[in-house]
């Protein structure tokens, strides 16, 4: 068992300890000590990290049997761990208080939830760069907007954060926030007068140390809602980064912070306005190629013809400057007339290649294709008028050549 000194002192950085085993595990080195300020992952909060003398250590596990694993990268041969060693243990510092605000902050946030609204939180998460709460039910966002000013209310009250133990006929007295998940004696985390709950994680000593809370995002989530925050340094991270993409778009736009979601719908709107002109100006286009490909194209006997149907066709197969579906309104323009097959390949590599064919025309461009793909490689389909395929391993010239030698 070890003895677990961040229950009492969160604020502790550095320490001494005894190591009391030294084992490996999927080629990881893991140290048990007898004492630790070393947080483990649990209950929603990451492990610390820091070093152990000279080895940093990079993951830190709670134990089944009570103790608590740090593994540690591996050292010099002259600074591996052995049973009996003394060790100076020191965390990193600003990794533990970002994790002591943002699981202070979440406290507050839940009961302010549950204090004005009686909605519980299901579950929380710390993570990276965000945490997240899961509450009970969707929350409108002024209800939210309401919880927020409530927590912050508490902030900048600068409320004293005790710790305190109970055992569970004691915590059965007591207004827990939330029914504890386990016996025996408790640790309790108590804001005053605010909230009172049990929980193993760290914590800062007075609430003023949470900085802001600032409610991010919410989505609806299995029947509930989950919920974006940050606290403290990381919402004053947030805010700087969205203070600089908003200083970026009122120069990009020439306007004012508050005009910003005007301009986007203006830019929007003559965008969609645009693609639709685009769109014309295209087809007229396709039009036009797909007559000047017509026009050229060759008269070739057909090998696979049925002997009942047309011996002949009219073959377009050229490279075409177009993306895949440039490639297929063309080919579907040509193919509208009578006794066409088209073949068009991609000026660009790997090869993106169209096979269509008129409506008079006996041959299955998706027959085409499937012995191209069998050659060449790539992946597509189509059916008997029209069929594509990209990621050919050659040249839309050297399928071009293939196809006229299948008709």
């Amino acid at each position: 068992m070890t003895d677990r000194l961040y229950y009492r002192d969160p604020y502790l950085r550095e320490f001494d300890a005894t190591v009391v085993r030294v084992d490996r595990r999927d080629g990881r080195l893991f140290v048990a000590l007898d004492r630790t300020a070393f947080y483990p992952t649990s209950g929603g909060q990451p492990f610390d990290t820091g070093t152990l003398t000279s080895l940093r250590v990079i993951d830190v596990v709670d134990e089944e049997d009570g103790s608590i694993s740090h593994v540690v990268e591996p050292g010099t041969e002259n600074s591996e761990l052995k049973t009996g060693d003394v060790v100076h243990g020191a965390i990193d510092w600003e990794r533990r208080f970002d994790h002591m605000q943002q699981h202070s902050g979440q406290h507050i946030l839940s009961a302010a939830f549950d204090k004005l609204f009686g909605v519980r939180t299901v579950s929380f998460h710390l993570g990276g760069a965000v945490s997240t709460i899961d509450l009970a039910r969707e929350m409108s966002p002024a209800d939210i907007a309401a919880a927020e000013n409530e927590a912050n209310r508490v902030v900048w009250e600068d409320r004293p954060v005790t710790i305190r133990f109970a055992d569970a006929e004691e915590a059965a007295r007591l207004p827990l926030r939330k029914e504890p998940a386990r016996g025996g004696t408790l640790r309790l985390i108590d804001v005053e007068a605010f909230d009172l709950s049990a929980c193993g994680g760290t914590h800062i000593a007075r609430t003023g140390g949470v900085g802001v809370i600032a409610v991010a995002s919410w989505e609806r989530f299995k029947g509930g809602q989950r919920l974006e925050f940050l606290c403290g340094g990381r919402a004053l991270a947030g805010y700087r980064a969205l203070r600089d993409s908003v200083s970026a778009s009122v120069r990009q736009l020439s306007v004012l912070p508050g005009e910003l979601p005007g301009a986007i719908e203006r830019l929007q709107a003559e965008a969609r306005d645009q693609k639709r002109v685009v769109s014309g100006l295209q087809s007229d286009l396709a039009r036009y190629q797909a007559e000047e490909l017509a026009a050229a194209a060759e008269d070739v006997p057909l090998k696979s013809a049925p002997a009942d149907g047309p011996r002949r066709c009219r073959l377009v197969a050229r490279v075409v400057d177009a993306d895949a579906s440039g490639l297929k309104n063309l080919a579907t323009a040509i193919t509208a007339k009578p006794g066409f097959v088209v073949a068009l390949g991609s000026a660009a590599t790997p090869a993106l290649i169209v096979i269509a064919r008129s409506a008079d025309v006996e041959v299955s461009a998706q027959l085409l294709l499937t012995n191209v793909m069998a050659e060449f490689g790539g992946r597509g389909g189509g059916r008997p008028q029209l069929a594509q395929a990209g990621g050919l391993s050659t040249t839309s010239e050297s399928v071009l050549t293939f196809i006229r030698e299948r008709l």
